[in-house]
């Protein structure tokens, strides 16, 4: 498709310039209690270029606006293209000492710049909290009415920060009808409800919002004010932010409030600067109208759209396979006192992430960090499981494994004989049959499915970070028993290398199609 823009004209120079400065002078330690990463100009510039008519009479917000690198960025934009507009108005909410010299510097920058395309500009900056200002924007108190929302246009690089369910933040959230568990979902959604119908907003966040149960609210807040007109996937997962060793998985999205919904264009890159390629899907192909959770898929080439294909054609949800998945019972570090480094008299296996081993469960791990046992008294009874066969996934995934997904079957024939019970620790999922195990064929068949590239690829299309839920996991299709019971039994007593796994997954689903 496109190359994202590069721009050098001075506006843009003096502001990274600034930002640059800012950057150096920015309190480590606060940096990371904010949340802070500024835009580098590359991405500013790229973001700024999304946004469609812009009109005569632009009232923009930018809140988080740090050194002002997106108001900038939108600016020039504005004042570039053919129908430059007659005015532009800014409302930049930031809080922090150093950003705000700089912001003030980048906004006579801005003035300057529009006038001299015949633009007037207009600053405002609130020195104040964005989640507290917003809030009372939106909900000034029973005896007065509530404003009209202001704005035509938003541009934001929230804050990531995790917001305590019992924080004030919290509660002013929930006050005006929000609820979400970051600051970054905040921002975007306070920014959703203050724009006017019609106007547009582009943000860069973590991609984390896609999926699970934490941001469900949020999703069905954006998905019910506002289209979706574009989402934008930086395959690096590194290089958007690198200045500030950010390793969040991050996408830039385009939404426009009470806007019809019709094609969403994804575009991919693997950097900032770097060739952007895409496709142009329909909005229901980005989220399903019939999915309650309303994850949103990012299939940006053809291939993760055929991947798509396969997946959802497959025949069984897996509560129609009478089959459950749960998160481990036993909190480590709630269970402290009952945790023992090595099995003993009275005590049952602990399993955690690191018994994982070739597909199978392989205890005890003897000299690890993690313990091996729980005391099996009747303390511990309601967090355990019976000794039977399981399919385990990890909660969370590191970086540098080649698969979002890792399963293991559990089965007793591979731990001591006589073992009644066991535990399952709270960083492992488990796939079972109302509290019951599974057969031994059946749960290898489902370990091997979701060990797969096919779900690994499909995984990541709505999953943009480390972490896997039961709700991630109960989302997926899966094939029907027969033939996760004929995968099975293919595998036998040993998980193959991953070209063999893929090979006998692909297979048995061709041979149902």
């Amino acid at each position: 498709m496109s190359v994202m823009p590069l721009r050098s004209n001075a506006l843009l120079v003096d502001v990274e310039a600034t930002r640059e400065r800012a950057d150096l002078e920015l309190d480590q330690a606060n940096r990371s209690s904010l949340g802070q990463f500024m835009t580098p100009e590359v991405v500013a510039s790229f973001m700024a270029s999304m946004f469609g008519d812009l009109g005569p009479e632009i009232r923009l917000m930018d809140a988080g606006a740090g050194v002002g690198s997106l108001t900038a960025a939108f600016v020039n934009e504005a004042i570039s293209r053919p129908a430059n507009p007659r005015s532009i108005e800014v409302t930049a909410y930031e809080v922090d000492r150093v950003m705000l010299a700089g912001l003030r510097a980048v906004f006579g920058s801005c003035e300057s710049a529009a006038r001299a395309k015949n633009t007037r500009f207009t600053g405002r900056i609130i020195s104040r909290d964005f989640v507290e200002a917003g809030t009372l924007l939106l909900d000034p108190g029973m005896f007065e009415e509530a404003p009209t929302p202001r704005f035509n246009a938003a541009i934001l690089n929230p804050p990531y920060r995790k917001i305590a369910g019992d924080s004030r933040e919290r509660l002013q959230l929930r006050g005006v009808g929000l609820e979400t568990s970051n600051l970054y979902t905040a921002f975007v959604g306070l920014a959703i409800r203050m724009l006017e119908h019609g106007g547009e907003l582009v943000a860069i966040t973590p991609r984390s919002f896609c999926n699970g149960p934490y941001f469900r609210s949020f999703r069905r807040l954006l998905l019910e004010e506002t289209s979706i007109l574009r989402v934008h996937v930086f395959e690096s997962r590194d290089r958007a932010f690198r200045d500030n060793s950010v390793l969040q998985e991050n996408i830039i999205f385009h939404l426009r409030k009470g806007a019809p919904r019709g094609k969403v264009v994804l575009t991919i890159n693997a950097a900032p600067g770097e060739p952007v390629a895409g496709r142009s899907v329909p909005h229901s192909v980005v989220v399903d109208p019939k999915d309650p959770n309303a994850f949103i898929h990012l299939a940006t080439s053809n291939e993760d759209a055929d991947v798509a294909v396969r997946m959802e054609s497959l025949p069984c949800r897996l509560e129609e396979l009478g089959i459950n998945v749960s998160t481990g019972r036993v909190v480590d570090f709630r269970a402290r006192e009952f945790l023992r480094g090595e099995p003993g008299v009275d005590t049952a296996p602990l399993i955690y992430p690191t018994h994982f081993h070739r597909g199978f469960v392989s205890w005890p791990k003897p000299g690890g960090r993690k313990a091996n046992a729980i005391a099996d008294e009747e303390m511990t009874r309601p967090l355990m499981v019976p000794n039977e066969t399981y399919v385990l996934t990890k909660r969370f995934t590191s970086k540098e494994e080649k698969r979002r997904v890792v399963a293991a079957v559990c089965e007793p024939s591979r731990l001591p004989v006589g073992v009644a019970r066991l535990g399952i620790e709270n960083h492992v999922n488990y796939f079972h049959a109302a509290g019951k195990g599974l057969s031994g064929a059946l749960a290898r068949g489902i370990a091997a499915y979701l060990n797969s590239s096919l779900v690994d690829r499909y995984f990541r299309q709505f999953n943009g970070h480390t972490q896997v839920n039961a709700t991630d996991l109960r989302s997926l299709r899966y094939p029907d028993a027969g033939t996760l019971r004929a995968m099975g039994k293919v595998i036998g007593d040993s998980f193959p290398d991953q070209s063999a796994i893929d090979a006998i997954v692909d297979n048995a689903i061709a041979a149902k199609a």
